[in-house]
């Protein structure tokens, strides 16, 4: 099941008031972008961020999921997506703790 566009525009509404917010669809899911660093997922109408320690600390009891069956990477999901204080509290905690973008690879000629 994808997320629907309707889950992905409630989501970037409850972040709306934080500076430098963007996503990407990516087969159907989104990835979420905070000043430029991928900060959360949208798959599957969950909301999943990345288990940097600030969210960690923030969501002690979040499960943790992934973004696909059997999937590797484990995120931490967030229940509580009605909260707009608590999300925008959420991203500004985690912004320094997230990895930096990778390097794009040039295209040889």
């Amino acid at each position: 099941m994808s997320t629907s566009k309707e889950y992905l525009s409630f989501i970037l509404e409850q972040l709306s008031s934080l500076d430098e917010i963007s996503h990407r669809m990516m087969m159907g899911e989104y990835l979420i972008y905070y000043r430029g660093k991928v900060a959360a997922y949208i798959c599957d109408e969950r909301f999943l961020v990345r288990p940097v320690p600030s969210a960690m600390k923030m969501l002690p009891d979040a499960e943790y999921d992934s973004i696909s069956e059997g999937g590797r990477k484990k995120l931490l999901r967030v229940d509580d997506v009605d909260n707009r204080e608590f999300l925008t509290d959420l991203f500004i905690a985690m912004y320094e703790e997230l990895p930096e973008p990778k390097p794009k690879k040039r295209k040889s000629k």
